[in-house]
């Protein structure tokens, strides 16, 4: 049994205590003992110990995962008359979600090996307002302030991203609906979670925040090779590497993830030439998310008091 005497965790965490004896007796009660932590968990903070090497394994995973997903996927419709080699916007949107989905998987699964996986130890716990708000906004603008001098610096205004069109926006409206809903709400989502909440945390274990922050960056980046512009890796680099100083100031997964659906908002909406729908369009990202964090909350309770430092 873990001695906890010397434990600082929040009041909250810990039963209540008799304050009086039996009836008629001397004294009072001994505390109750409380529970053992699970392995692999450090007291007061209960921050898991995830192993740094798992980082790399688990994207390597969910992207072999999500490879022999595409397979089965493009393989079902080729079945029923359709081209494997080419094959329709339908299949590439479908396993794309499909590789969002193994990435949050593969981040569970390695996470579960230290000790059973809560939410809130990836950061899917609320945050103060003025912290959000504040935070958020000035890697809002840092990166903006970067992406705009790298652009000018190496030319890049005339490319431009063509991975919803690869995506088939313009073949109808239902993919439209698809691939907007992929981009701005379900890309922040899962890649938050895993290269912020599970890759950074795993890495931060490692060497502390800074290294962590900036392999997870790099790693970002990298990941996007094929999907962007060339030009666009190095500044989507420094977007993973904000978004990781963002969450360690926050302690929260909350505003990464705001700040990711806002960017692909207006990079989404730019690419179709939109202009008021884009503020609709993130509106609408942003509800999606919060009841998103409301079904989390209700289905495995708020997030313990204290905060998780990286």
């Amino acid at each position: 049994m873990t001695d906890r005497s010397d434990d600082p965790a929040d009041p909250g965490d810990r039963p209540s205590v008799p304050t009086s004896g039996p009836p008629g007796g001397l004294g009072t009660a001994p505390p109750p003992l409380l529970p053992e932590l699970p392995e692999g968990v450090e007291p007061g903070i209960q921050r898991p110990r995830w192993k740094p090497w798992t980082a790399f394994v688990a994207l390597i995973l969910g992207f072999v995962a999500a490879s022999v997903g595409y397979v089965f996927i493009a393989g079902g419709v080729a079945a029923f008359g359709g081209s494997f080699e080419d094959p329709p916007a339908g299949v590439t949107i479908s396993a794309t979600y499909v590789q969002d989905t193994c990435l949050i998987l593969a981040a569970v699964f390695f996470a579960a090996t230290v000790a059973r996986p809560r939410p809130w130890q990836f950061g899917l716990r609320p945050v103060g307002w003025g912290a959000a708000v504040g935070w958020t906004t000035a890697a809002f603008f840092g990166f903006i302030i970067f992406s705009a001098i790298w652009s000018v610096a190496f030319d890049l205004g005339d490319e431009e991203d063509t991975l919803p069109t690869e995506l088939g926006v313009d073949e109808s409206t239902a993919a439209l609906i698809a691939v907007a809903l992929l981009v701005t709400v379900v890309a922040p989502i899962a890649e938050e979670f895993f290269f912020r909440g599970f890759f950074f945390r795993a890495l931060a274990n490692w060497r502390g925040i800074w290294p962590a922050a900036v392999i997870t960056g790099i790693t970002f980046g990298a990941i996007h090779a094929g999907g962007s512009p060339v030009g666009f890796l190095v500044p989507l680099g420094v977007f993973g590497f904000v978004l990781c100083l963002l969450y360690a100031k926050t302690q929260s997964l909350y505003p990464p993830i705001v700040l990711h659906a806002i960017n692909n908002s207006i990079a989404f909406g730019t690419t179709q030439d939109w202009d008021w729908q884009i503020p609709v369009l993130l509106a609408c990202a942003l509800a999606v998310i919060a009841a998103c964090a409301f079904v989390v909350r209700r289905a495995f309770g708020p997030a313990p008091p204290r905060p998780l430092p990286v």
